[in-house]
């Protein structure tokens, strides 16, 4: 069942909010909906995270895989030379080709993927990926989440009250719009990552920042990045990436250079739909699901479940498509992002195991618990030919025939 369009030929829906003066546009119509627009043309994110991680190595967001080659032969190893393993016997049968990475998901349908800080980026493979494979990039900056750009020492963290945090990532942010405004596989800029749930400020162990604790100083500020993005580069919105909807009503009121919002969302197989309705009613925007997803380990069951896996997702398509332009729904979704392409077994414990021992948090996953090392759309098997091997998932088919039939 794919998605359908609930507007007839006939209904004349004229445009009453544009946001977006160049090839990227945000359309609100007549109807109340919103509709992403590239040149024109309507642009459903099908999107997915994108950093696979050898085993043994763990994540830094320096997006290393961008110079892996490990066997020295001047190819990246995750684009261009992965292979499937077809049977699950964990080597390289002889049928089982090289095909990369770029190949497996521009063949999924994947038209999008998720840059999180613009750091140790090579531009060549990028444009690449987008002029051969037909797949964007939504960059983001952290925008002092992690201490990134703002210069705060892990301890304290970023103060969204101190001026020189302040210039630092306006610096940070300024940087990166004027280095890469002009590739062609830029689609939309993205800031923060759940900034809005950080901790206790000065012991914090998760994003290590203040906003929380200051969400009126942090939308104003908001405000301000986004306002400099769209003075030096009117082609491409801008958005910000929360955990909750707590910010919303400070967005509304401090934050009208937003020109979409977007959520990390691990809700449930029913998806989204109440999240739409309260965005449409404290800040009308465009959302984009900036993560979502679930493992496919079940902790009762204690084994890989696939299954349950695939449950689980076809529930957050099928919300992101009925809120979309068009459909029954609330109208303002503009797509997902897929959390995560590959299992990182760096997330829990010891980056050389798999692990399997309980979950890393309590959600409301199929057994109650997220077992983040098995998040990934295909598996890295035993680990022994990781970065290469890919086991791909019943997921992968799934999204395979949803967003290559249209």
């Amino acid at each position: 069942m794919g998605f359908t369009s609930f507007c007839s030929a006939e209904e004349d829906l004229s445009s009453v909010e544009k946001r977006g003066e160049g090839k990227v546009q945000l359309i609100k119509y007549s109807n109340g909906h919103w509709q992403l627009l590239l040149e024109g043309s309507p642009y459903l994110i099908k999107g997915i995270t994108y950093e696979p991680v050898k085993v043994g190595d763990r994540l830094d967001f320096s997006n290393k895989w961008m110079s892996y080659d490990f066997n020295n032969n001047g190819i990246n190893d995750t684009a261009y030379e992965s292979w499937v393993d077809e049977n699950k016997n964990n080597r390289r049968d002889r049928n089982e080709k090289v095909i990369g990475d770029f190949q497996l998901l521009k063949e999924m349908g994947i038209n999008t993927i998720r840059i999180y800080h613009p750091v140790n980026i090579n531009k060549e493979l990028l444009r690449d990926l987008y002029n051969r494979f037909g797949i964007r990039v939504i960059m983001g900056n952290f925008l002092g989440a992690y201490c990134r750009g703002s210069g705060a020492s892990w301890r304290k963290g970023t103060d969204y009250t101190n001026p020189q945090h302040l210039e630092n990532m306006i610096n940070d942010v300024r940087k990166m719009v004027l280095e890469f405004k002009d590739e062609p596989y830029i689609l939309v800029w993205l800031l923060g990552n759940e900034n809005d749930v950080s901790g206790n400020y000065e012991n914090s162990t998760f994003n290590n920042t203040n906003a929380r604790f200051y969400p009126g100083e942090f939308a104003k500020f908001v405000n301000e990045v986004a306002r400099l993005i769209h003075s030096l580069d009117p082609e491409h919105p801008v958005g910000i990436c929360n955990a909750t909807t707590s910010f919303l009503k400070y967005y509304a009121q401090y934050a009208p250079e937003l020109d979409f919002v977007g959520f990390n969302a691990y809700l449930g197989p029913f998806g989204f739909d109440s999240l739409y309705r309260t965005v449409k009613f404290d800040f009308d925007r465009p959302v984009l699901i900036t993560e979502y997803g679930v493992d496919a380990y079940n902790q009762k069951k204690k084994c890989e479940d696939e299954f349950l896996q695939l449950i689980y997702h076809r529930g957050c398509w099928r919300s992101i498509e009925r809120n979309s332009f068009g459909a029954r729904g609330v109208g303002n979704a503009i797509g997902g992002i897929i959390h995560t392409w590959l299992d990182p077994w760096w997330q829990c414990g010891s980056e050389r195991i798999h692990d399997k021992r309980r979950g890393a948090w309590q959600g409301s996953s199929p057994d109650g618990w997220f077992n983040d090392e098995w998040l990934g759309i295909c598996s890295q098997g035993n680990g022994r030919n990781s970065p290469y091997l890919r086991q791909l998932r019943k997921v992968y088919f799934f999204y395979q025939r949803e967003w290559r039939q249209r």
